[in-house]
């Protein structure tokens, strides 16, 4: 709203001159009209006054759509003081967080993701950490309090591209977000966007772990296989898959996001090597092998995409046994979204209406 709009009037109110008697009130303006009667010069600087008055102020009045505009600014600026322990307070649910990190580019996916979460009735308990303005203040817009930015702000093109440094800065900060979380006290499952939900996931957190995760190899393993931390392949590491982890506020689980900061700290982006943060994460949970309480979820309920989209005779076996579906294996918004098309998982065109966040 305009300066202008606050100005008192130049005129007496009329509330005023109806408190007056009629001989009060024709008392009142005798004084004015006389004086401009009397003297032509006031009334030509009472016009000068008024021309300079509204000089000043006119060039500053908005239109209405630039009302709203400054309406929706400010709205925006106080998502910018806005708090992960303020936001995580705000979303918890059973002191349980669902997070992920997402950009502008990706805001598509996090649509279908959050879709196929609220079939599972669990969507008030999703927390997105937004890597860039335009995704704080979209997400809070249509719905607030539900996206955190933790500065600094990533530039939202950078971080496009899987292999690129962009992408590694990206994804670097993710165990730093977890930790936090940790030493606030919740618990907090961690899911990369490009995942979807057929069945709820936490019946199958069992026991009190500190940590829980899914295996990225394609391979098919037995129904019945362990729990365990698989053996290190070829690498010298494991292929646990850092797109779904679950933990709970201990110290193992302290402890192994202490050791991914400093493992992605020790192995940084290079054009020579172009890394991403799952193998920091491997070797954290390598080299913190029986200082934290794993639990490695079963392939048949949590596949990896080598494995789901790749092998149509494990998939008719374990039919009716998938819980969440990860599109990887797969490089690019375009094949990903066709792939998703391709198997009916792609639900944010057909089914807008079932997230919290509308159409996009």
């Amino acid at each position: 709203m305009s300066a202008f709009l606050h100005q008192r009037p130049l005129h007496t109110p009329s509330s005023y001159l109806d408190d007056l008697s009629p001989r009060s009130r024709l008392n009142y303006q005798k004084p004015t009209s006389a004086l401009l009667s009397r003297s032509p010069a006031v009334l030509v600087l009472l016009l000068l006054s008024l021309l300079i008055v509204a000089g000043v102020l006119f060039p500053h009045i908005q239109s209405p759509g630039s009302l709203l505009s400054l309406s929706s600014r400010s709205s925006d600026s106080k998502w910018r003081g806005y708090t992960l322990p303020d936001a995580a307070a705000y979303v918890a649910r059973n002191n349980t967080l669902i997070v992920c990190a997402v950009s502008e580019a990706y805001l598509p996916f996090l649509n279908n993701w959050l879709i196929s979460i609220s079939r599972q009735k669990q969507q008030d308990k999703v927390l997105v950490i937004a890597e860039d303005y335009a995704t704080l203040y979209k997400v809070n817009e249509r719905w607030p309090g539900h996206a955190v930015l933790v500065p600094p702000a990533l530039e939202a093109a950078a971080a496009h591209k899987f292999g690129s440094q962009g992408f590694f800065n990206f994804t670097a900060r993710r165990p730093r977000h977890l930790l936090q979380i940790l030493e606030l006290g919740y618990n907090v499952m961690y899911n990369d966007v490009d995942m979807v939900w057929l069945s709820d996931p936490f019946p199958y957190l069992k026991g009190e772990h500190d940590v829980y995760f899914m295996d990225d190899m394609a391979f098919v393993k037995p129904l019945d296989h362990s729990h365990e931390l698989p053996p290190p392949g070829k690498k010298g590491r494991t292929y646990i898959c850092s797109c779904f982890i679950y933990l709970r506020p201990t110290s193992g689980a302290k402890l192994l996001m202490k050791k991914w900061i400093e493992e992605l700290q020790d192995q940084p982006w290079s054009r020579a090597k172009k890394a991403n943060d799952q193998p920091g994460f491997n070797w954290a949970l390598n080299k913190t092998a029986g200082q934290v309480d794993v639990y490695l979820l079963p392939q048949k309920a949590f596949p990896t995409g080598g494995l789901y989209f790749k092998n149509k005779t494990w998939v008719q076996e374990t039919k009716g046994m998938h819980v969440v579906i990860h599109n990887n294996y797969i490089i690019g918004f375009e094949k990903k979204t066709k792939r998703f098309k391709d198997y009916g998982l792609w639900l944010a065109d057909d089914y807008a209406s079932e997230s919290p966040l509308g159409r996009l």
